[in-house]
């Protein structure tokens, strides 16, 4: 019956004020005209002015303070779930690391100690201890400053950190207090000791008391026993210095001091309180963590967009238990992140030869000076008084030091995504090797050199203007003057022939003097329209000569979404994450169709593009497709490798999938320190022809499915199909 009389009041008086600001200048404007023409009435009038405008100033605050819908809303557990468009769980988006567990699921022990600690007449008021906030307040006039918040209040405060704040202010305790008064009107006790314990902090990223007895004891709220229970609700004062892993001696004190209180109300047994005393804490830490899910990088992008589309529109993803339909294929993710996970195994082990502490990791090695200079070990030695050369000596000689740095330095990254050129649906998206270790993005959020993978842009604009495969360009040393005097010379691993090249050739074995010069005969600004128009639309690019060799640095997802464009007969579609959304019941809230085709390039270059990049798989840079991996069906593709081996892409087209790497290290300057292994036919092709072959092999993707003009590869790659076990395990 109170719950419904507080409701109901609340829900009057919000209302109301908002008008409560003028109300109070009122009375106060009445206060003033009574004490100057002083009367019965305008004594009784000034006497009263005090506690009006005091309440009014209360009314004031409470719009300020959340509204009974949100702390309805609080109790709700129910997280998004994001799911594959096959149906699997792909994540849910808890707003922390934390697992709701009702009220009979913990430990009473644990509600005994935190009643007995910190709100002992908890059962008896409505959010407000009055005995105790005068109390506190007499302590605190003394000088002897003391809490008199109670459990509700405290769970006020740590529910809306924003809207009460910190400050020790009038405004602030009254706001806490507005608030605790309507969780009161809205809960039950019980239901406000598990939201309380639900809710409450534990460090190490452990929410809610069912994480923390997991992090500190290794064991469920319901199995913790007194002096588990002890410990937890001692470290509600100050989880710092009572963590009972770096502070033990403070955390054993604190400890007790709480064991004492549930003795002096009652809550131990006779004679239990000196026993429970001289115990050890015996914690049993074992740090929790989210299980990351199949698709960690996407889910951690989609998040963004999920939030900005929430707000808009009036949900809440922590809560209203939203259902995202999203376009990746579980399988497909499986697959891509097994086919990098075996490349990047395998070239790690040649990183770890050309980055050890015999060769790369060295102190003779200037680039690795230079990493042991950009440490805080090295400042914190320089700021010391330590010179340069002492400073590197004495880090350069610690082992301990010198395997971190170099593992840091020397980890092989990489980034794959796959897309469905038809409608634009990502299908597969593994942004980094192992997202707990590194969970910066190599697809979306990275930007590389492209090297060779932009040349199909040239090309693109030359067949637009009618180029032809078959027309020749002389391959010979070129010299391009820039601006301010410089001039660009490209090269290629072989000389010069001095005789005409053919475009197919020259895309089909990377031809770097031939593309550039028919990059000046298109020009660079017509290159750039182009790439943008057919999706690389956020990376800026810079229109210059050398961009046909790919220096502009890009996103993967942009490199992909492009060659969709070649395979999709140079229509752009916008990539998309998620088909539909739902709520917790099936109703669709929202549907999310294809994005409308953008023309970008005339269907005929397109392909024709797609005809001559047949060629690189068939017979050029990218051969290992079909010799290697034994794949057979219709596609096509460009490796990429930039200077010094920075950088190795590899993108491959099929008519339903396309599918693009990146390997290399995070650090531009560190490279495998191999031309054969740098090379992006030899790092990041073998994880797209492992993807493929995985994914035709289970007909996820048709084999049968053509590009355009049925063509085949020729007999001799054909018969040699076999091999490809001889190269990888699956």
């Amino acid at each position: 019956m109170f719950h419904q009389h507080c409701t109901r009041w609340l829900a009057r008086i919000e209302p109301l004020a908002a008008t409560s600001r003028t109300k109070a200048r009122l009375v106060f404007i009445a206060a003033l005209r009574g004490l100057s023409h002083p009367t019965r009435r305008g004594i009784a009038l000034a006497l009263c002015a005090v506690p009006a405008l005091f309440l009014l100033y209360v009314l004031a605050l409470v719009p300020f303070t959340p509204g009974i819908g949100d702390i309805r809303k609080v109790r709700v557990d129910r997280p998004a779930l994001i799911v594959s468009a096959d149906g699997k769980l792909l994540a849910d988006f808890k707003p922390v690391n934390r697992e709701w567990v009702s009220l009979k699921q913990i430990s009473p022990y644990m509600v005994d100690a935190l009643i007995a600690t910190e709100d002992r007449r908890f059962y008896e008021h409505h959010g407000i201890d009055w005995k105790r906030t005068a109390s506190a307040a007499l302590h605190t006039f003394s000088g002897d400053r003391q809490g008199g918040s109670t459990i509700t209040q405290q769970l006020a405060r740590n529910l809306y950190p924003d809207e009460i704040g910190r400050a020790p202010t009038l405004a602030r305790k009254l706001k806490e207090a507005i608030t605790a008064f309507k969780i009161e009107a809205v809960y039950s006790k019980d239901q406000i000791l598990e939201t309380y314990l639900n809710t409450v902090p534990f460090l190490y990223n452990a929410y809610g008391v069912e994480m923390a007895a997991r992090t500190y004891f290794s064991k469920s709220a319901a199995q913790l026993d007194i002096l588990e229970s002890a410990t937890l609700v001692g470290m509600l004062k100050a989880n710092s210095t009572y963590n009972p892993v770096l502070n033990p001696e403070r955390a054993l004190q604190r400890r007790n001091t709480v064991l004492g209180q549930m003795n002096r109300y009652g809550k131990l047994k006779p004679g239990e309180y000196e026993w429970l005393k001289r115990r050890p804490l015996n914690v049993d830490f074992a740090l929790q963590t989210a299980s990351p899910g199949p698709a960690p990088h996407f889910a951690a992008q989609l998040r963004k967009w999920l939030i900005g589309w929430a707000d808009r529109n009036g949900y809440n993803i922590y809560a209203d238990g939203l259902v995202v339909r999203t376009t990746i294929d579980s399988r497909l993710q499986a697959m891509a992140t097994q086919a990098m996970n075996w490349q990047t195994n395998q070239l790690q082990w040649i990183a770890n030869d050309a980055w050890n502490e015999r060769t790369g990791c060295w102190p003779g090695n200037d680039l690795f000076q230079t990493f042991i200079r950009q440490t805080p070990d090295y400042r914190a030695a320089r700021d010391a008084g330590q010179s340069d050369q002492a400073a590197l000596r004495k880090l350069a000689t610690d082992p301990t030091f010198v395997r971190a740095l170099c593992r840091s330095k020397a980890q092989i990254q990489a980034g794959f995504v796959a897309i469905d050129p038809r409608n634009g649906d990502i299908k597969a998206w593994v942004g980094s090797r192992d997202f707990g270790d590194e969970p910066f993005d190599h697809v979306q959020q990275a930007r590389r050199q492209p090297g060779s993978t932009f040349k199909p842009f040239v090309y693109g604009a030359a067949f637009a203007d009618g180029a032809r495969p078959s027309d020749t360009i002389v391959d010979r040393s070129v010299a391009i003057p820039l601006s301010g005097h410089a001039i660009w010379r490209p090269t290629d691993a072989e000389p010069p022939t001095g005789g005409p090249m053919t475009l197919r050739d020259a895309l089909a074995y990377s031809r770097n003097r031939v593309t550039a010069q028919l990059m000046q005969k298109e020009g660079p600004e017509k290159v750039v329209r182009l790439a943008r128009a057919m999706g690389v639309r956020e990376s800026p690019l810079e229109a210059v000569p050398s961009l046909a060799l790919g220096t502009s640095p890009v996103t993967l997802k942009e490199m992909v979404s492009a060659y969709c464009t070649i395979a999709d007969r140079g229509a752009y579609i916008e990539p998309r994450m998620v088909t539909r959304i739902e709520d917790h019941n099936g109703k669709v809230l929202a549907e999310f169709p294809s994005a409308s085709p953008e023309a970008a390039l005339p269907a005929s270059a397109a392909q024709t593009l797609v005809d001559v990049m047949r060629d690189v798989v068939n017979r050029g840079t990218g051969s290992d497709i079909r010799t290697r991996f034994g794949i057979r069906a219709d596609v096509a593709g460009k490796t990429g490798t930039t200077q010094g081996n920075t950088d190795s892409w590899f993108i491959l087209m099929h008519p339903q999938l396309v599918a693009g790497a990146w390997v290399g290290f995070d650090d531009a300057r560190v490279t495998l320190g191999n031309d054969y292994w740098g090379e992006g036919a030899h790092s990041a092709l073998p994880m797209v022809g492992a993807f493929y072959d995985m994914a035709l092999r289970a007909r996820v993707i048709d084999p049968r499915a053509q590009l355009g003009p049925e063509t085949r590869p020729p007999r001799a790659v054909r018969a040699r199909h076999h091999r490809h076990f001889l190269f990888w395990p699956f």
